[in-house]
């Protein structure tokens, strides 16, 4: 396990966030880096993408909303995205790229950070619990939503 730092998407690493490569089955449960990279720069006011480096390497992707205006609370301060290159899992890359979101969240005067993720055996569940977050509702899709208190 190497450094851990994150930096702003940008054109020098955006090739890299883009070709993340995932453990088999993990796919099904989060859409590709680029359908995010599209979605930031539709929403520029609202979107944080971010990569995560692990030494000098795109490690990880998340990508943020903050929106406190949202009509629906879940999407005021949320993630969008999280993805961390199959080869990197385990390093901590996931644990580190959600605590510098929630302080961002924090410096931004929100109270607590949301996830919407589909469950399954293969899903993000298990992470994003081992990180805190708690299950609060469920979306009319049966996906779940689950909050981290800041």
């Amino acid at each position: 396990m190497g450094t851990l730092r994150l930096e702003e998407l940008n054109a020098g690493n955006i090739v890299a966030a883009n070709t993340l490569t995932l453990k088999p089955g993990q796919e099904q449960f989060v859409a590709p880096v680029s359908h995010s990279i599209a979605e930031a720069y539709v929403n520029p006011t609202t979107a944080w993408p971010r990569v995560v480096l692990e030494d000098d390497e795109v490690a990880g992707f998340i990508m943020a909303n903050f929106d406190p205006d949202a009509d629906q609370e879940e999407f005021r301060s949320c993630i969008w995205r999280i993805n961390v290159a199959a080869h990197a899992q385990g390093h901590g890359v996931g644990t580190f790229a959600v605590r510098a979101l929630a302080d961002e969240a924090r410096d931004r005067g929100f109270r607590r950070l949301t996830v919407i993720y589909e469950t399954g055996d293969e899903g993000p569940e298990a992470f994003f619990s081992h990180v805190g977050f708690r299950q609060f509702r469920e979306t009319r899709y049966g996906e779940a939503i689950a909050a981290l208190d800041l």
